[in-house]
C-alpha cells in the first residue's frame, strides 16, 4: 500500500470517499464484490482506487481500520460520557447501519481476516472499558481482558443471530432499531443492577479456581461538579 497523503489534501478526500464507498459495497454485497463496483459507487476510476490502496486487500484493511475506529470512538463515548448522550445515540441507532452491515459481512466471511477483526474489537473493548473504569463510570474487573472478550463476543453473537432470524438482516436500519428496542432495557438492568440477588455463586466459583484473582480495586470516583 502507498502511504496515506497528508491531511487536508484533495487526495485524502478522494481516499476517504473511496473507503466509505467500499464500506457500503462490502456491507451490502460482501467482500467478493469487484473493485470496479466500489469505484463506481465512489465515482472514481479503478485506477485511482488502486493508486490509493494498492490492491483490494489494501482497501479491505483500510475499511477494517475505519470501521473499528468508528466503533471504538462510539463505545468510548458511551462508557465515559453522560447517560443523556448515550441515550441520544440510541435514538439515532439507524445511522450506524452501514457499519453494522460491514461487521456482519466480516463475521460471515470467516477466516483469518475475520478472526483478526474480532480480536481487534476485543482489544478495543478492553481499552474503552479501562477508560470507563478510570472515569468512574464502569466497575473494575478481576480479569479485564476476559470481561472484554465476553462482552464483545456476546454482542457480536447477538447481532449475528438477530440478523439471521430477522429476514436475513437485509433491512439493517430496521434490524438495529429492533435490537435497540428489545435489548436496551434487559441489558441495562443486567449491567447496572446485576442478575443474582447475592454473590454466593461467584464466591463458590472462586473457591474452585486454583489461583483466583483478588477483588478488583474500586473505581476512581468522578468529581461532582457543583452548580454555579
Amino acid at each position: 500500500m502507498r502511504s496515506a497523503p497528508a491531511a487536508g489534501t484533495g487526495d485524502l478526500t478522494a481516499r476517504a470517499r473511496i473507503r466509505d464507498a467500499a464500506v457500503e459495497v462490502f456491507g451490502s454485497t460482501g467482500f467478493d464484490a469487484p473493485v470496479r463496483a466500489v469505484a463506481a459507487r465512489a465515482g472514481v476510476s479503478p485506477g485511482l482506487l488502486n493508486h490509493h490502496f494498492g490492491s483490494k486487500d489494501g482497501l479491505r484493511a483500510a475499511c477494517d481500520e475505519h470501521v473499528l475506529r468508528r466503533i471504538r470512538e462510539a463505545k468510548t463515548d458511551a462508557v465515559t460520557g453522560s447517560p443523556a448522550a448515550a441515550l441520544a445515540r440510541l435514538a439515532a441507532v439507524e445511522e450506524h447501519a452501514p457499519l453494522a452491515a460491514y461487521v456482519l459481512q466480516a463475521l460471515q466471511a470467516g477466516g483469518d481476516l475475520a478472526a483478526a477483526f474480532v480480536e481487534q474489537m476485543v482489544s478495543d473493548a478492553e481499552g474503552y472499558l479501562a477508560a470507563g473504569v478510570a472515569a468512574g463510570t464502569v466497575r473494575p474487573s478481576r480479569d479485564p481482558a476476559a470481561r472484554a472478550r465476553h462482552l464483545t463476543l456476546s454482542a457480536l453473537g447477538s447481532l449475528l443471530l438477530h440478523a439471521r432470524l430477522r429476514a436475513g438482516g437485509t433491512d439493517l436500519p430496521g434490524l438495529l432499531r429492533h435490537v435497540a428496542d428489545s435489548a436496551t432495557l434487559p441489558a441495562l438492568e443486567i449491567y447496572t443492577e446485576g442478575l443474582f440477588t447475592d454473590r454466593s455463586m461467584l464466591d463458590d466459583y472462586l473457591m474452585q479456581v486454583p489461583d483466583p484473582p483478588g477483588p478488583p480495586a474500586d473505581p476512581v470516583p468522578t468529581p461532582v461538579q457543583e452548580s454555579p
